[in-house]
């Protein structure tokens, strides 16, 4: 188990020196992706920011909630959802789409896994401009909660990592597995406090409890709109980054020579 971990350990720190690189990967793709395109990644915000103003105009009525408060709450954590989830979706293949490079070159396997982080975090860049629009509409102060939401940024990201490094290995061998996890992070969305404030589900608490992705929004979105995250988000978050790390670790260092022949 040691030797894996270090193994892992190993591969993802030569990843982190060559940042330049998979910062260049991630950069190019997303203007491959918006080639031609006068405005780029914004057409997501633009999207995004409608999708929630319906969102929240809707749901708003049938919870019979105050406009004010609700739609700040739906704001934030839609936008870490979509961050959340696609990370996720896109991690698991990793490895897939960057096939091209594993089989001919000899690269540190977790390049590809700070390639989709990064990338996802650029993107998520222009959508937060949705969330400061709101804050700023509705004149909810988050400074004083500012280094709350840094500190639990970062153990998302953590959290995310892992998560994308450990999806990405076992998603090339298995190659259904992209399209299950995809399929229940959409089952996963409907029960995480997104659409509904947390206090909703107080008739039955394990949905919350025990939902990592309860607990990963809420580190977030508590210190952005001015309200305490419990402490076993807190508690969670943290154990699950300490485990998750450990556990990709060994796997990853077990498994990353087979991974050429696996895509």
């Amino acid at each position: 188990m040691n030797k894996n971990i270090s193994a892992g350990w190993r591969d993802f720190h030569a990843s982190a020196k060559v940042y330049y690189l998979w910062l260049a990967l991630g950069w190019v793709e997303i203007r491959q992706r918006y080639s031609r395109s006068k405005i780029g990644p914004f057409w997501l915000t633009i999207s995004m920011g409608i999708l929630i103003a319906a969102l929240g105009v809707v749901y708003g009525t049938l919870f019979k909630a105050d406009l004010k408060s609700y739609l700040p709450l739906l704001a934030v954590g839609f936008v870490f959802w979509a961050f959340i989830s696609t990370t996720i979706s896109e991690g698991c293949n990793a490895f897939i789409a960057g096939s091209a490079y594993i089989r001919q070159m000899p690269l540190s396997r977790g390049i590809f896994v700070f390639q989709t982080i990064w990338r996802n975090i650029v993107i998520l860049g222009h959508n937060f401009i949705i969330v400061i629009a709101v804050l700023a509409i509705f004149k909810i102060n988050f400074l004083p909660g500012l280094a709350w939401f840094v500190l639990g940024f970062l153990l998302l990201v953590v959290n995310l990592f892992w998560m994308s490094a450990l999806l990405a290995v076992v998603c090339a061998r298995f190659r259904d597995l992209p399209q299950i996890i995809t399929s229940a992070l959409q089952v996963v969305f409907y029960i995480t406090p997104i659409l509904f404030k947390r206090d909703m589900l107080s008739k039955y608490p394990l949905l919350i409890d025990l939902n990592p992705f309860a607990h990963m929004i809420e580190i977030v979105r508590g210190p952005l709109l001015g309200e305490p995250v419990p402490a076993v988000s807190w508690l969670a978050c943290t154990a699950m980054a300490v485990v998750g790390i450990l556990i990709c670790l060994a796997f990853h260092g077990r498994y990353r020579s087979r991974i050429p022949y696996w895509v």
